[in-house]
């Protein structure tokens, strides 16, 4: 009996040491996982000391945001990329938040109802945007005003040619490094040409997000060529040909029909551009009063080739011409305080010509369906001459310093750049109502509303969020073969990436600023009693309020980039 119960007792013992067993290995587990485990037991060092083993993790590693996105800009162009609330770690998405934006030039008719879209697509990052606009009559006052004045703002367009150094030295925008832009944009990061980012740093701190795209840049006429062929004009070749033209206009339309040869507004720097390409003018620096210009020959410029711009026989010559046509009646006496853009004006049949970029042909379209009659022309008065390549630094988006939330602020900024959907809105529209995307998702097709009241690209916020990605499918084919013309005598500017900084005299630049705003405009457009007096005027203020040193301070730094190039 008693070896009975020893056999018993035996086999009971044995069976709850296979459960023991059994249940340490999880079914689907195998040796390898056993070793594994074994592994993580606490070990003898050749020291004696006891290693403790590290904790297992109790939560598995969170899927990685970006794994399925493209790997590169070249591969993004070709891809539709929707952003998601975990690509933003460092955004406090329990707080809901509204970003204030600014675009210069107007605004679409249907601005609201796209505004609407973009916060529908905002609404999963808790977000939505309230956009202003500022028009091209009032951008020298408001434009600072709206930085500085208290307003709410977080993002704000800007440019070289709008303002951006100025604002700058003002401390109106927010500066930071590509280490702050690559945790706060990683969509920027990954998709945008880092070579562009160079072209908004200062002392290593990017001011600016630039577009993520170059194209050629020339500035042209375009011009009523229904009234031009009134008078026996066929076409305009040259500056001359366009002389005449706005002096016919002048002396046997203008009375007639009541449409100036230019319905100008504020200013004229778009024909004086037009002027200086005549000797392939290009910038190192483009900031109003503060620009200095040399005459391009291949090279990159010595400091002798080099010039303040508003002291050069060739703005002067300018002002002669403008003065000209002002006193001829081209345009009214009462331009410098007209609140209608010329542009506008163009569109509207108040003008006969205007002058500016590519930008001209949607004018034209615009003014050819207002009147059946119409028939509008561009033409390039320099054809002999090489075609700048517009930097992608053309056109920028600063967050502003008086954002509340500037993490926020650029989460907004890296979706309208590059989340395809927002992006699409704020160049487009909206799909189905202003353009029809064809299947290449390239190639769009604006539709009659969209001519009517959502142009593309027809608002300053948009030509900072460029990508080169979209195209009018069978468009306009007098652009289209203007801009392949350019191409042909494309160049970039060999100085693009010297970046003045005027920290250390601002009181200086700020004063010549003030000082030439005062005459430029009126320079611009003739509206003087005499050309040579005001001129003389103007340089002789700046040289009592520094212009010397700053010319030192420029040449100082121009000659330590070059070194390095």
């Amino acid at each position: 009996m008693k070896k009975f119960l020893a056999l018993m007792l035996a086999a009971l013992l044995a069976l709850s040491a296979l459960a023991a067993c059994t249940n340490t290995q999880p079914a689907g587990t195998d040796s390898a996982d056993k070793t594994s485990e074994a592994t993580k037991a606490d070990t003898k060092t050749d020291d004696g000391k006891t290693e403790e083993a590290p904790k297992a993790d109790t939560e598995p590693a969170a899927a990685d945001p970006f794994a399925d996105l493209p790997t590169s800009r070249a591969e993004y162009l070709n891809s539709y990329v929707t952003a998601t609330p975990e690509m933003y770690p460092n955004v406090d998405f329990s707080k809901s938040y509204t970003c204030y934006v600014y675009s210069i030039g107007g605004k679409p008719n249907d601005w609201d109802m796209v505004e609407e879209k973009i916060n529908e697509r905002l609404a999963a990052f808790n977000t939505k945007i309230v956009t202003n606009f500022i028009g091209w009559a009032d951008l020298g006052t408001m434009y600072s005003l709206v930085l500085t004045g208290g307003e709410d703002i977080d993002l704000i367009s800007t440019a070289p040619w709008c303002q951006m150094y100025t604002e700058n030295d003002k401390e109106s925008f927010y500066r930071f490094d590509e280490a702050w832009l690559e945790e706060n944009m990683p969509l920027t990061w990954r998709f945008q040409d880092h070579d562009f980012f160079k072209e908004t740093t200062i002392n290593g701190q990017m001011i600016a997000v630039s577009c993520n795209n170059e194209k050629p840049e020339n500035k042209i006429v375009a011009i009523r060529q229904d009234l031009a062929e009134k008078y026996g004009i066929k076409e305009l070749n040259n500056w001359e040909d366009y002389k005449n033209f706005m002096f016919t206009i002048a002396e046997k339309e203008t009375p007639e029909s009541g449409i100036f040869a230019q319905a100008s507004s504020g200013s004229n720097p778009e024909v004086q551009e037009v002027w200086y390409q005549q000797d392939n003018i290009f910038y190192l620096i483009k900031d109003g009063g503060m620009s200095f210009t040399y005459s391009y020959d291949g090279d990159i410029p010595d400091w002798e080739e080099i010039q303040w711009t508003l002291e050069t026989d060739m703005f002067r010559d300018f002002c002669y011409e403008m003065k000209a046509m002002a006193d001829a009646g081209c345009w009214s006496r009462g331009a410098l305080n007209n609140s209608v853009s010329d542009d506008d004006a163009f569109a509207a049949l108040q003008g006969a010509s205007i002058a500016w970029n590519g930008s001209v042909f949607g004018f034209m379209r615009q003014a050819e369906d207002a009147d059946s009659n119409v028939r509008c022309a561009a033409y390039d008065l320099t054809k002999d001459k090489l075609v700048k390549c517009e930097e992608a630094n053309n056109n920028d988006i600063a967050i502003a310093s008086a954002s509340k939330d500037k993490v926020r602020a650029a989460m907004v900024l890296d979706l309208m750049k590059m989340d395809t959907e927002i992006n699409r809105l704020i160049h487009l529209g909206i799909e189905g109502v202003h353009y029809n995307m064809e299947e290449d998702g390239k190639h769009y097709v604006t539709t009659e509303k969209g001519v009517a009241d959502y142009g593309p690209n027809s608002h300053g916020i948009s030509w900072g969020l460029h990508n080169g990605i979209y195209e009018q499918a069978g468009g306009d084919e007098r652009e289209q073969a203007m801009y392949e013309e350019w191409k042909k005598r494309m160049v970039g500017c060999p100085t693009v990436t010297f970046v003045f900084d005027k920290s250390e005299i601002s009181e200086y630049c700020d004063a010549i600023i003030q000082i030439t705003g005062d005459y430029t405009s009126a320079l611009q457009l003739g509206l003087v009693e005499d050309v040579d007096a005001e001129i003389d005027d103007m340089i002789q203020r700046c040289n009592d309020a520094g212009l010397d040193i700053v010319k030192e301070e420029v040449k100082k730094q121009f000659e330590a980039w070059l070194a390095t190039r």
